[in-house]
């Protein structure tokens, strides 16, 4: 295939792709989901395979991948028994607060940047700055949304199970037969371009496989760091607040101001008792000072290494695409944005790699 001819063979196997993933799409989502889990589970399987015999003989891969299942359930079953509770707990306790004695806590330090926001023209006398923040509350924390909110949960469990049981399944297979997904590529793609997708699928678990890598230790490393200093602070629920913070720092740019506002809201909410300046203020600049540290810690040591160094890209380019996604579909495109920049720039490398452009965005990953 030569020519214009291949490009046009390579745009309308993309268009394909779109077409059926669009279609299938919650099909396609178990496949992806089961095909990251496939590449996260790697290490675990190249243990098993290289280091765990039985009487000098090694385990398999049909065994190794069911192990590496198991230690993915038990991690999750780990993570939902250990947060779960705190959860339920604090949805309690969320439920029971009257949240006029949040605005009233709140109410004398409002004032006075009420006062000078009027001053400034940018506020008025009409509604007092507890009245604001009261209204602002309800419509944000409606205890009366919790009941709601759980029975939709429930109402969704049996797609879950079967959501769960799906990607389960397909984990294993991918876990079990290494080029399988090699295999389901090279033959949805023209003749001829066995070689490249290889080479393209290759590099795109490598790196994709240190991107999630970087991201789970990125998680571990902000939620130790975030509850133990809110612990060492005397922060009630400090190790929610940081698997919080963490979790929701997955987001770029705008996680680490989530993150900080939930902490800051639970301290308050936990706190009602105490005087705000002598007692909640000192508590809530401690809270901002272990946020702080944080994102020095994201910026400057865990993002360089999860990007730079994993998705081989340019600090600039990842800004950009991160915009672009945002553009595209809000936070979910913030989170994929990544993911999918270095797919593309992969397929790219391989298929379009005498084009100038190209040459330029993908040249770091040689």
């Amino acid at each position: 295939m030569k020519g214009w001819s291949r490009y046009v063979a390579i745009v309308f196997g993309l268009v394909l792709f779109v077409v059926i993933a669009y279609y299938f799409a919650n099909i396609v989502t178990f496949i992806l989901i089961a095909w990251v889990l496939s590449l996260i589970g790697q290490p675990l399987m190249n243990f098993f395979l290289t280091k765990v015999r039985i009487k000098k003989i090694t385990i398999g891969r049909s065994l190794s991948a069911i192990l590496t299942i198991i230690i993915f359930i038990f991690g999750f079953a780990l993570l939902i028994g250990t947060f779960i509770p705190l959860l339920v707990e604090q949805a309690r306790n969320l439920s029971e607060v009257e949240y006029q004695s949040i605005a009233s806590a709140l109410k004398e330090p409002l004032e006075s940047i009420n006062g000078w926001l009027y001053k400034m023209g940018l506020a008025n006398e009409t509604n007092s700055a507890d009245k604001q923040l009261l209204e602002g509350l309800k419509n944000w924390f409606n205890p009366s949304a919790l009941g709601s909110i759980f029975s939709s949960i429930l109402g969704l469990a049996g797609n879950l199970l079967f959501a769960v049981f799906s990607i389960i399944f397909i984990t294993f297979f991918f876990l079990k037969e290494e080029n399988i997904m090699e295999r389901i590529l090279t033959a949805i793609t023209p003749s001829g371009t066995e070689k490249q997708v290889s080479n393209a699928l290759e590099s795109i678990s490598k790196l994709l496989t240190r991107y999630f890598g970087g991201i789970l230790f990125q998680v571990i490393i902000i939620t130790l760091f975030v509850s133990v200093s809110l612990g060492l602070f005397g922060i009630k629920n400090a190790l929610l607040i940081g698997f919080f913070a963490a979790l929701i720092n997955v987001i770029p740019y705008l996680g680490p101001i989530i993150g900080a506002t939930f902490g800051l809201f639970i301290t308050i909410s936990s706190n009602l008792d105490l005087d705000f300046y002598s007692q909640m203020s000192p508590m809530l600049l401690k809270v901002l000072a272990v946020f702080a540290g944080m994102q020095l810690l994201d910026n400057f040591i865990l993002q360089p290494f999860i990007f730079s160094n994993s998705v081989k890209a340019h600090p600039l380019e990842i800004f950009i695409v991160i915009l672009m996604g945002a553009q595209i579909n809000g936070i979910t495109g913030m989170i994929l944005a990544i993911p999918v920049y270095t797919v593309l720039r992969v397929i790219a490398k391989e298929f379009l790699s005498e084009f100038k452009l190209v040459q330029e965005l993908t040249g770091g990953m040689e």
